[in-house]
């Protein structure tokens, strides 16, 4: 069921105005629910037209076959209609992929449509995008070899970047993203600490946060505890703390791994950075999927996504929730809104 809440936000914040720029919304891989929570999310707003919608025709007029809205194709992202949703085109496909499976056909729409939205953003034509998800395999069975949204989003638009993941509990902040632990580990260096530290403290400002609270979590068990379980915090962690406390920033740590994010719930901090990816993301995933957003920190744009994937399993069936989407909406309004 979609949140009610933030239907009322949306319609209160005037979404899709500020400043001038509208957000655009990717469709995600069209052999799962990214097409059907897009339309949704947007069916449920006051007026749908205001987040126009980058992906394919065939696909996005089969994902509208249940509800009373047209599909507008638009001629460029600034003709807009009313009362529809408005579709700017970014592929052609002639048949529907099928529904719930990999391919690659599916894998190059999604792709070309997350690229036309990058390409518009640092055109300065829209504000940032939503982005509905993608599935990895048919990403790399199209020949795009990236481990997500996030590296696409890096590599397009130049910039570093980091990933939040946020939620009404508990917002981190992954000092490492889509790689084996082993890389990880080697990879969580002095240099990825003080990135991760300074984009977290840059995204809660961006979200209102005038003093963010950042918390650093540690990389091995009990947070080495004092080197008997690795090294890692004395060497590493400890100094970027120190380094970042030097520039004014309120971090703290490192803090043991199983411990940080019941301190983060609780209100004692605002973010927590995690040192790799399941460290972050299972204690924002555990508070529930239709609760989560994610944030690309780092980009001269707006993006955000749900905080789940292609969902092959329930595809096609029209039971998909979009209450993340909604989220992820919302959340984008936001940043968009902060001067």
């Amino acid at each position: 069921m979609v949140k009610r809440a933030l239907i009322r936000f949306m319609s209160d914040k005037n979404p899709g105005k500020t400043p001038g720029k509208p957000l655009a919304l990717t469709m995600g891989d069209p052999a799962g629910i990214g097409p059907e929570i897009t339309l949704k999310a947007l069916a449920a707003l006051p007026e749908p037209s205001t987040f126009p919608i980058l992906g394919d025709p065939l696909v996005l007029r089969s994902a509208a076959k249940p509800f009373a809205l047209p599909v507008h194709e638009m001629q460029n992202i600034s003709d807009t209609r009313p009362g529809a949703f408005n579709l700017l085109p970014t592929s052609a496909l002639t048949t529907l992929p099928a529904i719930g499976g990999v391919s690659a056909r599916a894998g190059q729409a999604a792709y070309l449509a997350i690229a036309k939205g990058i390409a518009l953003a640092l055109s300065g034509r829209i504000g940032g995008i939503v982005t509905a998800p993608i599935h990895k395999e048919a990403l790399k069975a199209a020949g795009h070899s990236y481990p997500g949204h996030t590296e696409i989003l890096a590599e397009h638009a130049k910039a570093e970047v980091a990933m939040m993941l946020a939620n009404d509990c508990i917002k981190t902040v992954l000092v490492t993203i889509h790689m084996a632990l082993r890389d990880a580990i080697e990879a969580a260096d002095f240099d990825a600490q003080i990135h991760a530290i300074r984009l977290a403290h840059k995204g809660l400002r961006a979200m209102g946060v005038k003093a963010p609270r950042i918390a650093v979590a540690g990389l091995n068990p009990h947070a080495g505890e004092g080197g008997r379980f690795g090294d890692e915090e004395i060497n590493i962690i400890t100094p970027a703390i120190k380094a970042m406390q030097a520039e004014g920033l309120d971090v703290s740590g490192p803090w043991p791994g199983d411990t940080v994010f019941m301190l983060a719930r609780t209100g004692r901090f605002d973010v927590v950075v995690a040192q790799y990816h399941d460290q972050g993301l299972i204690p924002v995933k555990y508070m529930g999927l239709e609760k989560g957003v994610n944030i690309t920190l780092g980009l001269p744009f707006v993006r955000t996504s749900p905080d789940h994937g292609t969902a092959f399993d329930i595809a096609g069936q029209g039971i998909a929730d979009p209450s993340s989407m909604m989220t992820a909406l919302e959340m984008a309004q936001k940043l968009a809104a902060t001067p």
